[in-house]
């Protein structure tokens, strides 16, 4: 593995998923691996989890990690190319991206989209742009349009959990007062295409997310219909896709509440964080033995351990 920057960059996901599972096992076991090798780590967005876990990763592997947030730390850059830098931009990615690649041994970048200019966002600007131009392998700490990293802690989170051996995977949009970006659950659609799940999508009509996601899922606008029978019940809000980035539904009939989780096969409730109480989930539901969030999170570490493995064996 060169880079990660998709869920489309992982070949087998079994295969990366029992690699994830071995590491949880022994964190340390590979230090040497990483030793006098520097992971960067950029942030043009907050971050919690991510930028925690990822840190950790590096530091279980042998790696130091050096962190960047650009937005308050580093001069603001150009994107476009044959610009006039006449305005406030002082620096282009062209120079920043080769001059990190010579202090870093990878470089992860995190950046959330416009949800205004929605060909610029699926474009990835800035992560194709570190890709481009970085001569270094660069991961995804989040993008415009996946969150790869989040897909496979979720993915190790369901194969941990699971009681069945073809557990049914339910998504469902939930209400929230901010327009979301549609990262976590593209990548969540992907790896869920990946693994052997029956999976369904729920959420209120004209709410669909991009099709070249979600082609060949069951899609249903009924959540209690989608909710029948599931054994994991993953909620996340995102903002209209075809009306780009605007908030067209706050109906709090979406949210996942006890009554509706009694519907499942005892689901497990699963979500990325941070999420809103009482407006994408209950209290009740979230603070149940069936909510495995907390784990969810912890599994982050152990995702991006694996991907940081990947990454370092394919330069050896």
């Amino acid at each position: 593995m060169k880079h990660f920057t998709s869920v489309d960059d992982i070949q087998d996901i079994n295969e990366l998923i029992a690699l994830a599972k071995n590491i949880k096992q022994a964190p340390f076991a590979n230090k040497k691996k990483g030793e006098n090798k520097t992971l960067g780590l950029l942030f043009f967005n907050p971050s919690l989890r991510t930028r925690l876990s990822t840190q950790k990763a590096a530091l279980n592997l042998g790696m130091d990690a050096i962190v960047m947030n650009l937005n308050t730390e580093g001069w603001a850059l150009e994107f476009e190319d044959g610009v006039v830098m006449d305005g406030n931009k002082a620096e282009h990615i062209k120079e920043a991206a080769q001059v990190v690649s010579q202090y870093c041994d990878i470089i992860a970048v995190r950046s959330f989209p416009t949800l205004t200019d929605k060909q610029k966002d699926e474009e990835e600007q800035v992560i194709s742009a570190f890709k481009k131009y970085a001569s270094v392998p660069v991961i995804s700490l989040e993008g415009a349009t996946e969150h790869p990293l989040q897909a496979v802690a979720d993915a190790l989170t369901i194969e941990e959990y699971k009681t069945v051996k073809r557990p049914k995977v339910v998504l469902t949009w939930a209400p929230h007062p901010k327009a979301l970006p549609h990262a976590v659950p593209n990548s969540f659609v992907k790896v869920m295409k990946k693994a052997d799940v029956d999976f369904v999508i729920t959420h209120p009509e004209g709410y669909e997310l991009n099709p070249e996601f979600t082609k060949g899922v069951t899609i249903t606008h009924n959540q209690d219909e989608a909710f029948a029978g599931a054994d994991f019940i993953y909620a996340k809000n995102w903002s209209n896709y075809m009306d780009y980035g605007q908030i067209t539904c706050k109906d709090p009939s979406w949210t996942v509440t006890a009554n509706k989780m009694k519907l499942t096969n005892n689901a497990k409730f699963m979500h990325c964080l941070p999420v809103r109480r009482n407006m994408i989930v209950t209290d009740e539901v979230l603070d149940s033995e069936t909510s495995i969030v907390i784990a969810q999170a912890n599994n982050r570490t152990y995702a991006a351990q694996a991907i940081l493995t990947k990454i370092l064996e394919h330069g050896e």
